[in-house]
């Protein structure tokens, strides 16, 4: 538990590993202490409850890795050549971002610097950075001045992770700074997709951003539960799931 609250998020394998048992014992352990609500169980490892507060970055980029990735692929099949679009904060859109790089001549606007330096390593994308104040945990740009500068565009494609989606489909995040980029984002994207993996699924956070009827399509790595179905099927939102094939 203390490790949990000091980093955020910790894995089975650094569990077993510095209490020399077997991931099996640990896995029995994290069963334990998540239905007691003391810690929230993810796949490979075990995170905080709270509703405050996000993960550190660094546990965050590691936290279901390979399911990013698949999503990033499925996700960068939809974005056509030439196309224009936004990316938000996130570890999910920096896997999207990667895969994009096999594109052709993107014009990207980003509110992260992790993205975009990524992506200006393909030398026929435009990347445009947004203004604003820069987080030094995870490198994103949020406040006033970011919205301001977002608002002057209208693109095909906004791309938008989120921390959370309640079962009444509300998209929640942890930074309201963050959320009223979101907002903006989703406000001038023609079409809107959202990333995000099976952990955000009834994920707790506590700043309302939108509702997931508000978006076009949700890339994730499983079926979302029923509720969230039957929201995006009476809205008309398409559900792309990337499985180990992907």
């Amino acid at each position: 538990m203390e490790w949990v609250h000091r980093d955020g998020f910790v894995s089975i394998e650094d569990l077993a590993n510095n209490f020399q048992v077997t991931p099996q014992t640990i896995r029995r352990d994290i069963n334990n202490l998540s239905e007691k609500g003391l810690l929230r169980r993810h796949h490979g490892g075990a995170g905080l409850t709270i509703s405050t507060e996000n993960y550190a970055y660094t546990a965050r980029k590691v936290l279901c890795l390979s399911e990013k990735k698949r999503i990033a692929r499925v996700l960068a099949r939809h974005i056509p050549d030439r196309a224009s679009l936004f990316l938000n904060i996130g570890t999910t859109t920096e896997e999207v971002a990667k895969v994009l790089l096999d594109k052709e001549r993107l014009r990207i606007i980003t509110n992260n610097l992790n993205a975009a330096t990524i992506l200006s390593g393909n030398e026929n994308f435009e990347v445009i950075v947004a203004g604003g104040i820069v987080r030094s945990k995870d490198r994103g740009i949020t406040g006033h001045a970011t919205i301001d500068f977002i608002r002057q565009f209208k693109v095909d494609f906004g791309i938008i992770g989120i921390s959370g989606i309640d079962m009444d489909g509300t998209l929640l995040d942890f930074d309201y700074r963050e959320v009223g980029v979101a907002r903006t984002i989703i406000a001038n994207s023609r079409k809107v997709f959202l990333a995000a993996d099976h952990t955000k699924f009834g994920r707790n956070a506590m700043v309302r951003l939108a509702n997931i009827s508000e978006t076009d399509a949700l890339f994730t790595d499983q079926s979302p539960p029923d509720s969230l179905i039957d929201i995006m099927t009476i809205s008309d939102v398409g559900i792309y799931i990337a499985d180990s094939k992907s």
